[in-house]
């Protein structure tokens, strides 16, 4: 059976990351002056790149002093699509897994298409007695003016932005359309690439399984809910 495992922030919770929705989450808690909805998007990157920046590169490093739980180990071997940016799945061994929302510790080209392939962030570049500045001269923005095929944005698909290729978003379809069963794990179904996979699910008649202590209740056929925290799944599963 191919099993494809869809997961979202509540599996780097174990890892001590925020999830997006919490008390804490990252939707949560914005900059001084933003809403987080407003700070994630291409128009506050291009209008406000020093903002923009300075909050993702807050989150940058809020990740990088986290490693792996053993639930991205467990995972690190299976075909995983993750809505995560922190990378964790990566640094758990996992080869081949699909980042469909980017990775935070790259960046591309700033392109209408977003088509680009993404290289290495500056991050650990960024000086922070001079923050803003700082941060506009490593990702090539003069003037607070991100400049078409010049500039750079971090690798993060934003909400006023689509799924491209940039984010592997056929093969990550694909694999949707491949899997057997589909076991979905720490998503709060808030999100569009969640949303096609249950479409999918539901077209081709594909086994389902929810791992949540609270999980969404959904409307389709041939779901199992696992009423239970990743960890405690992993550790079923043996």
């Amino acid at each position: 059976m191919t099993i494809l495992y869809i997961t979202g922030a509540g599996v780097s919770a174990a890892s001590d990351i925020p999830t997006f929705r919490g008390q804490d989450g990252y939707w949560t808690i914005g900059s001084k002056n933003y809403t987080p909805m407003k700070m994630a998007t291409r128009a506050m990157y291009k209008f406000n790149p020093h903002e923009f920046l300075a909050w993702y590169y807050h989150r940058f490093t809020t990740y990088r002093d986290y490693g792996p739980n053993e639930v991205h180990k467990w995972l690190s071997d299976k075909n995983v699509n993750t809505q995560n940016i922190d990378g964790l799945d990566g640094k758990a061994g996992n080869k081949n897994y699909i980042a469909i929302h980017g990775r935070l510790d790259q960046m591309t080209l700033y392109q209408k298409n977003g088509l680009p392939e993404p290289i290495a962030a500056p991050w650990h570049k960024v000086d922070e007695s001079r923050l803003n500045d700082s941060l506009l001269e490593l990702f090539n923005i003069e003037n607070k003016n991100p400049k078409v095929n010049r500039s750079f944005k971090p690798y993060v698909l934003l909400f006023d932005e689509y799924y491209t290729e940039l984010y592997r978003f056929r093969e990550a379809k694909q694999r949707m359309l491949n899997a057997d069963k589909m076991v979905f794990i720490g998503t709060s179904f808030n999100v569009g690439i969640t949303n096609m996979a249950l479409q999918i699910a539901a077209e081709y008649n594909k086994l389902v399984e929810i791992v949540d202590p609270d999980p969404v209740a959904l409307s389709i056929g041939n779901i199992t809910y696992k009423k239970m925290a990743a960890i405690d799944y992993i550790q079923k599963m043996g």
